[in-house]
């Protein structure tokens, strides 16, 4: 039983619940990233690790040190802070790993930290009331959905590029119409769940 809620949480928060496609979520770095498909999945791989150990901590400082003091009304400023602090940790390791990666995500990487799916993972999570477990899960599948997206938008906009397009929809007016198009496209899903 609790494999399939399990498997329900990741499935939904992947397709059906979206969070760029479906709750509009992160919108900054999926339009200001997803130019090429490499940079595309060096910040899906940097979101993804950010939401799921974010998710982790942020149930931890929910239940153990703001219900326990009775500090609920910093959650906002609590969880921020978690995000900025592993936000920082992958920042340093992709500039020491990876220099030409973080060079191509430039002011987005720091970005991470205000971006508003990664906090909204965390606070939906403590609103939807699942366990430590399912919250991770949760925050994975979100940060799964949102490179999915990502990716997946990238491979459309260096399509575009190479396209004999119109003058009048070159650059952000095509992009725009391919970002509606394709959450119509994930539209579908909403009946899987």
């Amino acid at each position: 039983m609790i494999k399939e809620n399990l498997w329900l949480i990741l499935l939904g928060s992947i397709l059906v619940n979206n969070f760029v496609m479906s709750k509009f979520l992160g919108t900054c770095p999926f339009l200001g990233v997803s130019k090429k498909v490499s940079t595309a999945v060096g910040m899906g791989v940097a979101v993804t690790f950010v939401m799921g150990v974010a998710s982790l901590v942020t149930y931890f400082v929910q239940y153990y040190i703001l219900e326990k003091f009775g500090l609920q009304y910093l959650q906002t400023i609590a969880f921020i802070l978690v995000i900025a602090v592993l936000v920082q940790l992958v920042e340093m390791v992709i500039n020491k790993t990876s220099p030409s990666l973080y060079k191509a995500l430039g002011v987005y990487l720091p970005l991470i930290t205000t971006n508003c799916a990664v906090l909204g993972v965390t606070i939906l999570n403590i609103t939807e009331s699942y366990s430590l477990l399912g919250s991770v899960v949760n925050g994975v599948g979100s940060a799964l959905g949102f490179m999915l997206a990502i990716v997946l938008f990238a491979g459309v906009r260096e399509r575009l590029e190479n396209s004999d397009i119109p003058a009048c929809f070159k650059g952000f007016p095509s992009t725009l119409i391919a970002a509606g198009l394709m959450s119509v496209a994930f539209l579908g899903f909403q009946g899987l769940i």
